[in-house]
């Protein structure tokens, strides 16, 4: 039997997966025990090529996907285990990871997740001490046989078993504005250089975007890396809550809403509609040369059946007039390619053309942000030369001169709400703080769950990502967003002095970094409470 890495690689079947989303009880539940039949026949069914389940969806609290994994792995059937940054630190997440490994489950789904909403005696916590891009690299090194946590240039690591975690990531471009979806792009390339070997796109009801997704990475040196078609199962019901932006990243127009709630009103509360809606966004992917379609919203067998039933039955170029058909998008969208006027695609012979543009966030803040650091941190400068041995030669070299350690933190505080991580990000994202601006401190690039360029989160306004991008647009260095490495803040440094951190090579800035520990914190034993 194929593996999923071995049909992705080789096959040229275009592939299906499912959802199964997880519940909140254990095993004996109503639910899941529903969900466990559900599941059973979906290892019986041929056609799926793999289940995969998800972690806390929606930033709900919910049994282990692993729970309901185990019986479907053991069955013979590929499993993709979702695994989002959410709830668990690195260190969390490193021994999920070795859990997996060792219980069999090689195909993960990397993300940095939903914001939690729920929880026991209320909404719990975020976490989010890593982003999906730093999920991802942290695999990719367990994959190596490396240690995560031993940072080194040309010293042996310490070496482990190897992992063979096959790796995916979720990209979504059905954004409205250009902030938006090219950060995304570019998280995306990220994502590929950091170990992801299959790619699924979010939900959206586009084709000239699911095109576009395609075409992009066919030019950006992504072409080779499998795409998946993400297809949800619509009902008037779900259709109303998208539409209400309940679900962080996912779009429902007026106009896809009203056909919704039409069909929805009929004798079979429209499912006959919706399983061919359906049936016609997976037809769309495999002509726009997809890998795969990625079946969710579906909770019960017959209805996978049909919907698959229905796709089988369509002539080979069907899928073109579903593709004029499937076309809801905003008023004043943001493309990166030009419209073909024949079948509604994208044209990519042809880019469109966006002017840079004065905004809200090219102020003078950003200037004076722009003009001091490079007075102050670029090598062989005055002031970032007499910075480092002030540092150097400082009663404590953690914090800096007491007068130096009042103005950075005065100033930091003022102008960008600063809350001394001792790790900075500001220059990464256009002096825009990580900490203090994104509610899920993403500091690779902006998660998916962004509606009209605002955080998901009440209170946070503009994501920082889409106000990144324009400040480098205006100076023409958009393109230069995420060219740095990827960030891995180290959270010793929390407390104190980034200025000191930066100038003295601490900081995740350093190149060369060694196997030596940090002078910030000392190697503890690793004791298990028992016993002591």
């Amino acid at each position: 039997m194929q593996t999923l890495r071995e049909k992705l690689e080789q096959s040229t079947r275009f592939l299906i997966g499912t959802e199964l989303v997880s519940v909140r009880g254990g095993m004996a539940e109503r639910s899941a025990v529903k969900a466990r039949t559900f599941a059973h026949e979906l290892v019986e069914c041929p056609g799926i090529d793999w289940i995969s389940i998800t972690d806390n969806a929606g930033g709900n609290p919910q049994l282990a996907p692993t729970a309901l994994g185990k019986p479907i792995l053991y069955a013979g059937k590929e499993v993709v285990i979702h695994l989002t940054c959410k709830d668990l630190n690195r260190n969390a997440l490193e021994s999920e990871a070795w859990l997996l490994h060792s219980e069999g489950f090689n195909n993960i789904l990397a993300m940095t997740g939903d914001y939690p909403v729920a929880g026991n005696g209320g909404a719990a916590k975020p976490v989010f001490d890593i982003d999906s891009v730093g999920l991802l690299s942290l695999l990719d090194q367990m994959n190596q046989g490396l240690d995560p946590n031993v940072r080194a240039t040309g010293a042996q690591r310490p070496r482990f078993e190897r992992t063979q975690f096959l790796l995916g990531a979720v990209t979504t471009n059905f954004k409205l504005h250009e902030g938006e979806v090219m950060p995304q792009y570019l998280k995306l390339a990220a994502k590929v250089a950091c170990g992801a070997r299959f790619i699924i796109n979010q939900i959206g009801f586009d084709a000239r975007k699911m095109h576009e997704l395609r075409a992009y990475m066919d030019a950006h040196e992504m072409g080779s890396t499998p795409l998946i078609g993400n297809v949800y199962l619509l009902s008037s019901r779900v259709a109303q809550i998208f539409h209400e932006g309940r679900i962080p990243g996912v779009v429902v127009t007026r106009e896809l809403l009203k056909l919704c709630e039409r069909h929805g009103a009929s004798p079979d509360q429209g499912r006959a509609f919706f399983h061919e809606f359906a049936a016609k966004q997976i037809a769309i992917f495999r002509g726009l040369g997809f890998r795969g379609a990625y079946l969710g919203g579906v909770h019960d067998f017959p209805s996978t059946e049909n919907i698959l039933r229905i796709e089988r039955s369509f002539a080979l170029d069907d899928w073109k007039q579903f593709a004029q058909e499937l076309g809801y998008s905003r008023a004043g969208e943001f493309y990166f390619y030009a419209q073909d006027p024949v079948t509604g695609l994208a044209d990519i012979s042809q880019r469109v053309a966006t002017p840079a543009r004065k905004s809200k966030h090219t102020g003078a803040v950003y200037q004076l942000s722009k003009w001091s650091h490079h007075a102050m941190f670029t090598p062989g400068h005055t002031l970032a030369d007499w910075g480092k041995r002030a540092c150097a030669n400082s009663a404590d070299p953690k914090q800096s001169p007491k007068p130096l350690r009042v103005i950075k933190h005065l100033s930091k505080a003022a102008l960008f709400g600063c809350k001394d991580c001792g790790d900075c990000s500001l220059p990464e994202i256009s002096f825009l703080c990580p900490e203090s601006q994104c509610a899920k401190n993403q500091r690779n690039g902006p998660c998916g769950g962004t509606r009209d360029g605002r955080c998901e989160v009440e209170g946070f306004g503009d994501c920082i990502w889409l106000r990144a991008y324009e400040r480098l647009k205006h100076d023409g260095r958009e393109q230069d967003l995420l060219a740095h490495a990827p960030v891995i803040q180290d959270q010793s440094l929390r407390g104190t002095s980034a200025w000191a951190n930066y100038w003295l090579g601490r900081d995740h800035t350093t190149s060369a970094k060694t196997t030596t520990p940090s002078p910030l914190h000392k190697e503890t034993p690793v004791v298990s409470p028992l016993s002591t």
